[in-house]
């Protein structure tokens, strides 16, 4: 390969990247840029251009929150989807990341937030008008794609969001800054710092109203892992009571018997495992992971060990009451 054409291909893969950065985020400045890809602020407007050559609507602002945008174009930029396959791709996503395929709704939700920012306005009446045909069934609760994408945005564009959210039995609105997105048995939930509560919280989205993103953009916080915290959220912080067992069997194993949002299983070595659990009752953590049925040792709460205990007296003493039924043989 000579100079030359080593040359074209650095610039290429150099636009390539930079279109994917302004896909990734609502505004960047150039300084911000040219750190991003090595290269000076120049360079950056010499390749600004030529993804405008290409069709790419990259818009550029100056002052305070100013920078390079990728907007909305009158068509489509090439090498990316003609109109019909922009709607037909776009309704797909849809209803996936409503819920309709299982275990598409993150993959879903990420590919709809790279269409939404470049797909044109006149294709955006179709796309709503089929979308309102497409409907799914099964045991999740029922998303607004539009609730979805408006949180998805503030996400990526690190903007603040507003809802009506149920606390008790009252609606409460909430200001947080949202983090991510995350789907989880049919289910999708927003991980978020709570502004009112100065600390992080996970929300069911389909339990939200009124969701709305704000213009008052936020510096992001040290955040845990999105995927983890809620997790642990759903299967034990919003009960009453928490427990922990040792199971001696795989976690995979364990994994398989139990729902994510009913327990997390944590790998303490190739046949042992750490389950973390929550309910209304003791008794009743007790009991799903006695079903289970492998060995298991209680780790937390010190009271759930004198639980079982009384319970396992209980159970001797109900088994005792039973006469034994003898041995025949048949003659």
């Amino acid at each position: 390969m000579n100079a030359a054409s080593a040359d074209e291909r650095g610039t290429t893969e150099r636009v390539l990247t930079l279109l994917g950065l302004l896909q990734q985020r609502q505004v960047w400045t150039g300084p911000e840029l040219a750190d991003r890809l090595g290269v000076t602020p120049r360079t950056v407007r010499r390749d600004v251009e030529r993804l405008r050559a290409l069709g790419y609507p990259v818009h550029a602002s100056q002052g305070v929150g100013g920078g390079y945008q990728l907007g909305q174009g009158q068509d489509l930029p090439p090498l990316l989807l003609d109109d019909e396959e922009a709607i037909a791709t776009a309704v797909s996503l849809l209803a996936g990341a409503g819920g309709a395929v299982v275990g598409a709704g993150d993959a879903a939700l990420r590919a709809l937030t790279k269409l939404d920012q470049v797909l044109p306005t006149r294709l955006r009446h179709e796309v709503r008008a089929l979308s309102g045909s497409v409907e799914s069934f099964g045991g999740g609760a029922t998303v607004d794609p539009e609730v979805l994408m408006t949180l998805a945005r503030a996400c990526r564009d690190e903007v603040e969001a507003g809802f009506d959210y149920p606390s008790g039995s009252e609606v409460r609105q909430r200001r947080v800054e949202p983090y991510r997105l995350v789907a989880s048995d049919r289910r999708w939930y927003l991980l978020a710092y709570d502004l009112d509560r100065d600390d992080w919280r996970s929300f069911r989205v389909d339990r939200m109203a009124a969701v709305s993103a704000r213009t008052w953009r936020f510096r992001p916080r040290a955040a845990p892992d999105a995927a983890t915290y809620v997790q642990e959220s759903v299967a034990s912080r919003v009960y009453p009571h928490q427990a922990r067992f040792l199971v001696r069997a795989s976690a995979d194993t364990v994994r398989a018997q139990i729902s994510a949002s009913a327990a997390v299983v944590r790998r303490r070595g190739s046949e042992l495992c750490e389950v973390l659990s929550g309910a209304a009752s003791l008794d009743f953590v007790l009991m799903h992971v006695l079903l289970l049925g492998h060995d298991f040792e209680v780790l937390d709460p010190p009271e759930l060990g004198r639980r079982c205990r009384a319970l396992a007296e209980k159970l001797l003493s109900a088994g005792a009451t039973i006469a034994p039924v003898p041995d025949t043989e048949e003659s």
